[in-house]
């Protein structure tokens, strides 16, 4: 499981660096703090379908675009 958290994390930060966004920035937009974007990013932290969401929304992309 740990390597599906790998992969969701590295296309959030893949996207993000896209759209030219600093996790801060994405952090303020999706209404979370700074830890949770960097442990999402870094594959440490199992995120929500509520919470991959507000990312997708955030980033301005689907939601099928964050899962591998």
């Amino acid at each position: 499981m740990a390597t599906i958290y790998k992969n969701v994390g590295e296309r959030i930060r893949k996207l993000r660096k896209k759209v030219e966004l600093s996790q801060l920035q994405l952090a303020e937009k999706s209404k979370m703090d700074l830890t949770s974007i960097s442990e999402i990013e870094s594959g440490l932290r199992n995120p929500s379908l509520k919470t991959l969401h507000k990312i997708a929304l955030a980033l301005k992309v689907p939601l099928k675009d964050l899962i591998p």
